[in-house]
């Protein structure tokens, strides 16, 4: 028993110091900063797990029909290009500047269930550049945005023009403020 209670003081005392240590400043928040193996492992583990827990089993309503996977391309091009890149520029001019890095969609192709994309893009992902876009996009186009990325790989060739077309989106300005 006495060990038993030693090493739950110990965990305690060890948990406390951990969050002191952050408390203090001495974890590194900055962007430019590459997570750590460890870090990065964790986040994304419980990213996955946080995701598959509460997404809601749905059923995507929307066809992967020619006019739906345009609209989702339209859609992909003005709110995602800039982080996840297209197939016009397969690196996302944001690409390098992401921490956590964004997922590059051409090179690592979107692979978790529908209805958890639709979780993602509705809700976003905290402490990442991911934003939810449930106040900006409307349900139907949501899930054309997740229609689009599980058919990123065969894709229509109509489809395919709709990123050689000029895009409404700013590109990130260069220099300094």
């Amino acid at each position: 028993m006495k060990n038993f209670l030693f090493g739950i003081l110990t965990m305690i005392l060890i948990l406390a110091v951990g969050v002191l240590f952050a408390l203090l400043g001495f974890v590194n928040m900055r962007a430019d900063n590459p997570p750590s193996h460890l870090e990065a492992a964790i986040a994304g583990h419980a990213m996955d797990a946080s995701v598959r827990r509460a997404a809601t089993k749905l059923t995507n309503p929307v066809t992967a029909d020619e006019a739906n996977l345009l609209a989702g391309a339209r859609l992909y091009r003005e709110h995602c290009a800039l982080c996840h890149g297209d197939p016009a520029h397969p690196k996302a001019p944001l690409s390098d500047s992401l921490n956590p890095p964004a997922p590059q969609f051409m090179d690592d192709k979107a692979d978790m269930a529908e209805n958890q994309n639709f979780f993602i893009l509705q809700h976003g992902i905290r402490w990442t550049a991911m934003p939810g876009w449930k106040n900006v996009l409307n349900e139907q186009q949501l899930w054309q945005l997740v229609t689009f990325l599980s058919h990123m790989g065969d894709l229509p060739p109509a489809v395919k023009q709709v990123f050689s077309e000029s895009s409404p989106q700013t590109q990130p300005a260069t220099g300094s403020h």
